[in-house]
């Protein structure tokens, strides 16, 4: 039997940044935490303890921060693609690179150099790289949404468990994770971010939804027909569930109108939408 080492990578995860770029009296902020990986002939130092194609960790933090100096980051897909190509091109033994990128809002209050946080989703990237193909994936996090009605789950099935009554008016709450693949690295990344955005949320509001996986599909083809540089969308949404709380000992009818929002356990639906025509990207989603 023989024992042979399998595929590794190594880098700095959660380098966190935030670069000011002054315009006179009106300021901008990028709020950033980047997180590199990089492959490739890396099989000596795990072996032998030859350090000799090992670009340090510290060197990958030291390049996002005087990349964000030189450079300025405009779109986070951008930022991952000039630090991706970076490193496999200047490093002989690194033939990829892995950068994910996630962006913290910020909105101006009052002048041009206060700030509050923004308190809606994060908005992410993950760029692939190396000499024959890149890759690019956006997406957002923690975007919550909420129906107050318009949601339905019935007819589901049963056994001697089940204990779940039908619903024919429910409250429909999720926090949806998202991310999608575009078909090259040519977009405008900040209004295909807007448009994809948009859509999600038009198509669970206008869903009229009998499951959770029905508002996810929708949701997903939303973006696809309305954006068709984007070729694959993932989803993650967890089902917030709101149970309608018991009022008559108070002697009490909750018309549906009291609830108890639970945190746990919850539902959690995922799933992938795409087009027929999406090309190949194995490491996308790596």
């Amino acid at each position: 039997m023989a024992i042979v080492l399998g595929s590794n990578r190594y880098g700095k995860a959660e380098t966190r940044l935030v670069r000011v770029t002054r315009d006179g009296g009106t300021h901008r902020l990028k709020d950033v935490n980047v997180s590199i990986s990089l492959s490739g002939a890396m099989r000596d130092v795990h072996l032998t303890g030859d350090n000799s194609a090992v670009l340090p960790t510290d060197t990958q933090k030291n390049t996002v921060f005087a990349f964000a100096k030189k450079h300025g980051i405009a779109a986070i897909e951008d930022f991952g693609l000039l630090l991706a190509r970076h490193f496999v091109a200047s490093q002989p033994a690194i033939t990829h690179a892995r950068v994910e990128i996630h962006e913290y809002g910020w909105r101006r209050i009052g002048g041009g150099h206060s700030f509050v946080r923004d308190g809606g989703e994060v908005r992410t990237a993950l760029v692939h790289g190396d000499a024959e193909a890149e890759t690019v994936v956006s997406g957002l996090a923690d975007l919550v949404v909420l129906n107050s009605t318009g949601s339905e789950f019935h007819g589901f099935a049963r056994d001697e468990y089940t204990t779940l009554e039908p619903a024919d008016d429910r409250v429909l709450a999720t926090a949806v994770t998202a991310r999608w693949r575009h078909r090259d690295t040519n977009a405008a990344w900040d209004a295909s971010y807007a448009a994809a955005r948009d859509a999600l949320l038009k198509a669970f509001a206008e869903t009229h939804s009998l499951s959770l996986q029905q508002t996810l599909y929708q949701m997903g083809r939303r973006v696809l027909e309305g954006r068709h540089g984007i070729c694959e969308i993932r989803l993650s949404l967890p089902n917030k569930h709101h149970f309608l709380v018991d009022l008559e000992p108070f002697g009490l009818k909750n018309d549906n109108e009291v609830y108890f929002a639970a945190d746990r356990p919850y539902g959690l639906i995922e799933g992938t939408v795409r087009t027929d025509d999406a090309p190949d990207a194995p490491s996308a989603w790596n």
